[in-house]
């Protein structure tokens, strides 16, 4: 009875510090799709929704999904652009100046560098 009780306790604390999982991990789906742990809305989703969930939630201005740049003396710090390239999309976050990839920013995932447009989007 001890050694159960013991056991029961042990698989208690073991579970009560199991890491969570971190906001915008990536993981791939059983059926080979890409999907993103949002950590505000305790879900996962696809990268796509991600972003779009991001760029509600980010208390500044989002650009929306455009081909082409706002007008430079529009732009402030932490703006969001989803930039639309022919190889897809990839959304863009305004910081220090200058237009990077949001990841480059937030660092979620590194998989997000390698989604969609993200790996074009300075060619």
């Amino acid at each position: 009875m001890k050694t159960l009780f013991i056991f029961i306790l042990c698989f208690m604390i073991t579970n009560v510090h199991a890491k969570e999982t971190d906001h915008g991990f990536v993981n791939k789906s059983d059926s080979g799709t890409l999907q993103v742990w949002n950590a505000e809305r305790n879900e996962w989703s696809d990268i796509d929704s991600f972003w779009k969930s991001f760029a509600k939630t980010n208390q500044a201005k989002s650009w929306g999904v455009s081909d082409t740049y706002p007008t430079y003396g529009e732009v402030n710090e932490f703006d969001t652009l989803v930039i639309k390239l022919k190889q897809g999309t990839c959304l863009m976050q305004f910081y220090h100046g200058r237009w990077r990839r949001a990841n480059d920013v937030q660092r979620w995932d590194d998989a997000f560098n390698e989604y969609s447009a993200c790996p074009y989007v300075f060619d």
